[in-house]
């Protein structure tokens, strides 16, 4: 490798992924967490420094209350940077490795349609190599990218999303709102299931219920609050239609990038087992085998609605380590992989059988801290990790600088952004203050990261926890652990299952702050590891409530 591979630039890097035009119009420890006294404290606010309830701005003023969505929005990722239940680091972004004898361009909210993609030259056949493989093959038990990755080959969704983010008809080609709570789909016709099967209205229907309601399809579905505000749906006059408490504002948003449909006889006559080693969906590719842990292959579907795919076989294998994909790539034993690390990414381009393609993702990178355990129950030794980290550093020194920073769960260009918030600065003497301040001095905490999930997350963990180890009164270690289990954790609904400090990446493909702090940093949230903050919960009760959606 060359010194200039070592220092390529921010701009360089820039040229790759379209510009910063394109950055702005996007946005998804064996740990025992310190003492290990879980709960003891009970929850936040109650030794709170930031105001007790939150109207005080950075510097104390009273704010107007809210009157807008955005500006419910907006005023929840304030009080989120101020009670800080994150470390929050930066906006991921998405850089592919692919053979140059295919064509195909990054999206934004890194699904790999594998339709999308054309073969210029030798074998129509594919292999996209990811950092891991599925949990299961449930289209609605799961919420992780590379699972996603797989089961979008085969299933639809009721809509869709273009390459730049648009909303495009997908298995319904009309929707519309009917009435505050109640909005219409129409069901495109001639579409059939893998097993020759025609799609039914009621097989949609029943996908939104299986998703939203626990007592269908025997799973509670943790994509639950992918549809949130969605309480079920109905088939009227040959159309679906799905009922809201509420306005919900970002319903189409919802549909287009969440729920896909399956067959109601299909998923009623199997075992959950059944169910996750095989797929019938109505996509472009058929499942023709499955190894659990190793690959899936498929076939490219020939009775496909949206036309066959150019792709004949398509195999989806995964590698954690990003040297792995890299090395399989230029070996050619690979067409397509993911997160290329920056100091590869000229290797990768040079060379005359590979490109790269890249685009600033829709991921946001944070370390979340459970808001019931100690040391991370007080909001004073939340905080002071944040002060702890020099996120410039990281950024400039792990990510070669590509990244952007955040102070909030929203990403830039999102509806619902503040403007008005900063990333914490470093201050290692006040992160020590916050740490007496919140009387956990001398805490030992573990920072659980996965391996090879995202761009450099084990040395982005490392580094946090480095500087961490900076400050006089705690010292922090990082545990390495496997993608799926961890995210198995947090995805399990059980606060008492997730770490008590852990780095993730949350990709967010409706543009909508609500698809973030909902799910992750609401009493109701799903994966949430923060709750019992009643403003930031009666802030996104409200915001759903009214016009002004993504």
């Amino acid at each position: 490798m060359s010194q200039d591979d070592e220092n390529m630039n921010r701009r360089t890097y820039l040229t790759y992924v379209g510009g910063t035009a394109a950055a702005v119009g996007v946005a998804g420890c064996t740990g025992n967490g310190g003492d290990g006294s879980d709960g003891s404290d009970g929850s936040d606010g109650s030794d709170g420094s930031d105001g007790s309830d939150g109207s005080d701005g950075s510097d104390g003023e009273e704010l107007p209350e809210p009157e807008t969505r955005e500006e419910h929005l907006q005023r929840a990722n304030l009080r989120l940077n101020q009670r800080a239940p994150w470390v929050y680091l930066n906006r991921q972004y998405s850089v592919y490795g692919i053979a140059s004898r295919l064509e195909w361009d990054a999206r934004r909210d890194e699904r790999i349609e594998a339709q999308a993609i054309s073969v210029a030259e030798g074998d129509p056949s594919v292999t996209i190599t990811q950092s891991s493989m599925d949990s299961g093959l449930d289209p609605h038990d799961h919420r992780e990218t590379p699972t996603d990755n797989i089961v979008i080959q085969s299933y639809d969704g009721v809509l869709g999303r273009n390459a730049d983010g648009d909303v495009i008809d997908a298995l319904a080609t009309d929707y519309e709102r009917l009435e505050e709570g109640r909005v219409r789909f129409e069901i495109r016709d001639g579409v059939t299931f893998h097993n020759g099967d025609t799609l039914q209205p009621s097989d949609v229907s029943y996908s939104i219920n299986r998703v939203v309601d626990e007592n269908v399809g025997g799973i509670a579905s943790p994509q639950r609050d992918q549809l949130a505000g969605v309480t079920g749906a109905e088939v009227v006059d040959g159309g679906v239609e799905v009922i809201s408490d509420g306005i919900n504002p970002t319903v189409f948003s919802q549909f287009a990038s969440y729920c896909k449909v399956v067959q109601e006889d299909w998923i009623e006559s199997r075992e959950s087992s059944a169910i996750n080693s095989d797929m019938n969906g109505t996509g472009p590719f058929r499942v023709v085998e499955y190894e659990q842990d190793v690959q899936v292959v498929y076939e490219a579907y020939e009775d496909y609605w949206g036309g066959t795919p150019e792709v004949e076989e398509l195999t989806i294998q995964a590698a954690s380590e990003s040297s792995t994909r890299v090395s399989e790539l230029l070996a050619g034993e690979t067409d397509l992989i993911v997160n290329v690390p920056p100091q590869e990414v000229s290797r990768v381009r040079d060379e005359d059988t590979t490109a790269v393609t890249a685009v600033p993702s829709t991921r946001v990178v944070f370390n979340a801290m459970r808001y019931d355990v100690e040391p991370f129950s007080s909001p004073e030794f939340r905080q002071a990790m944040n002060y702890a980290i020099d996120l410039d550093s990281i950024i400039e020194n792990i990510l070669q600088g590509f990244a952007d920073a955040t102070g909030q769960p929203t990403l830039e260009g999102f509806v619902g952004d503040n403007e008005d918030v900063s990333p914490y600065p470093q201050d290692v003497e006040e992160a020590e203050r916050l740490v007496e301040e919140s009387g956990h001095a001398g805490a030992e905490i573990t920072l659980e990261t996965p391996v090879g999930r995202y761009l450099r997350d084990v040395q982005i963990a490392q580094a946090v926890a480095s500087q961490i180890n900076e400050l006089s009164n705690v010292s922090c270690d990082v545990e390495q652990r496997d993608f799926a289990s961890l995210a198995g954790e947090v995805t399990s609904g059980e606060l008492e299952n997730f770490p008590h400090f852990y780095l993730l990446g949350w990709g967010n493909t409706t543009f909508d702050a609500s698809q973030t702090i909902i799910p992750l940093l609401t009493s109701d949230g799903a994966l949430s590891s923060y709750r019992e903050d009643e403003e930031v919960d009666e802030l996104m009760a409200e915001s759903q409530n009214l016009p002004g959606g993504s």
